[in-house]
């Protein structure tokens, strides 16, 4: 049990002092003693810290470390864990962001519910968006884990705490993911047809766009996809592996992202035809970066460089679109007067190109989540739930309905 006693004292200057202590035996069987400055903070205290010792929730003050150097371990324990360059960069990029600023000074043992919705409540007081306060509770409940798991605090007090979707026009909004927006047939068209007139200056651009638009594939999958990975006589594509920000090659963005991926005849023709003048690389990519300053024609037999970068691949998109006469004029101009383009349609959109037509040719929901690479069916509904709706059908499937029940 824990005592309450009163402490007094004087100083060197001769003033006296008195203040309650609070002492108490922890789990490990140290006698600890906290010092409160009235008798009826020292008993709220000792009542907390019974209650704590009885539960076995309880970490002294003395002993605990701050929130701050637990989001330390917790990053360096994600590194050994063999966390991806980009995983790692978002993660520090939360809690140095948005947690440390505002609890990285705290003390686990200080840190409770109350103090976590606090925190919530301060990082939208601040501006944070529902998406980055939600990731920020997140965050700090799998920094918590990891300091459980250490034996640095006996629970996670975040665990509990939740951010609530904000009610839209009276009703819950259901989903985080917003639905896939997919450009008109019009366009598409125009993209592919400037594709095939820019081929003969980048031959990878006409069969770049016919892969995402016909097998889904992520900008990070198609940068990483391997020859190896393509069955053209079976006509499938297998996908293992992505690459990141850093042009490093790694495993898929979740599990779900190793699937294979069936592919029609027309875009099997042309992968066939483009990997006769595909020109060599370390990794047998499908689609290598090309060495700088040459042309194709004269690369074909020397070694490239790896994937393709990141801006690279929007540089080559918006080069698309201009041609297309679909991108989008900035309203800002270039020192010489040239108008600043800005995409229409980002790669995202392409591969959304894929799920839609699978749609339409009556593929189910599960098979579309496979086949896009989806960890969950929800996802899959909320993204692209809005294109199954069909009012001919619909009303047939009604009509047919009633008439089963009068029948």
């Amino acid at each position: 049990m824990a005592t309450v006693a009163k402490r007094v004292w004087t100083d060197s200057k001769g003033r006296k002092h008195e203040a309650w202590r609070v002492g108490y035996t922890d789990k490990c069987g140290k006698r600890r003693f906290v010092q409160k400055g009235t008798k009826r903070e020292a008993e709220a205290y000792r009542i907390k810290v019974e209650g704590e010792l009885v539960r076995g929730t309880h970490t002294a003050d003395a002993a605990s470390i701050t929130v701050g150097d637990a989001c330390k371990l917790w990053l360096s324990a994600a590194e050994e864990g063999g966390c991806s360059r980009s995983t790692l960069k978002t993660y520090g990029e939360i809690v140095n962001g948005h947690v440390v600023p505002f609890v990285g000074s705290t003390k686990l043992s200080r840190l409770d519910a109350p103090a976590v919705v606090d925190f919530r409540n301060e990082l939208i007081a601040a501006g944070r968006s529902q998406s980055m306060v939600r990731k920020a509770v997140r965050h700090l409940s799998m920094v918590l884990n990891e300091a459980v798991s250490l034996g640095l605090v006996a629970q996670n007090v975040a665990q509990g705490v939740r951010v609530r979707h904000r009610r839209v026009q009276g009703t819950r909004r259901k989903a985080l993911a917003k639905r896939a927006e997919i450009p008109s047939q019009e366009h598409l068209r125009a993209m592919l047809e400037a594709a095939d007139r820019l081929g003969n200056e980048d031959p990878r651009l006409p069969v770049m766009l016919r892969v995402v638009m016909g097998a889904g594939l992520r900008a990070s999958e198609l940068r990483a996809f391997s020859w190896d990975n393509s069955d053209l006589s079976a006509k499938s594509l297998t996908v293992d592996r992505s690459a990141d920000r850093w042009n490093e090659i790694g495993a898929p963005k979740s599990d779900a992202g190793y699937r294979t991926i069936p592919i029609g005849p027309m875009l099997a023709t042309s992968l066939k035809a483009w990997k006769l003048q595909c020109p060599p690389s370390p990794g047998n990519l499908m689609f290598p970066n090309r060495p700088r300053g040459r042309q194709w024609r004269s690369s074909v037999g020397q070694t490239s460089g790896g994937p393709i970068k990141q801006h690279t691949m929007a540089a080559l998109l918006l080069k698309v679109q201009v041609a297309a006469g679909i991108a989008i004029d900035s309203g800002e101009r270039t020192p010489t007067g040239l108008p600043v383009w800005k995409l229409r349609y980002d790669w995202h959109h392409l591969r959304h190109v894929a799920a839609s037509n699978w749609l339409a040719q009556g593929v189910d929901l599960k098979r579309l989540q496979v086949w896009i690479g989806h960890e969950n069916i929800q996802l899959t509904i909320d993204v692209y739930g809005h294109l199954m709706a069909d009012e001919r059908r619909d009303a047939t499937l009604a009509a047919g309905a009633e008439a089963a029940l009068l029948a």
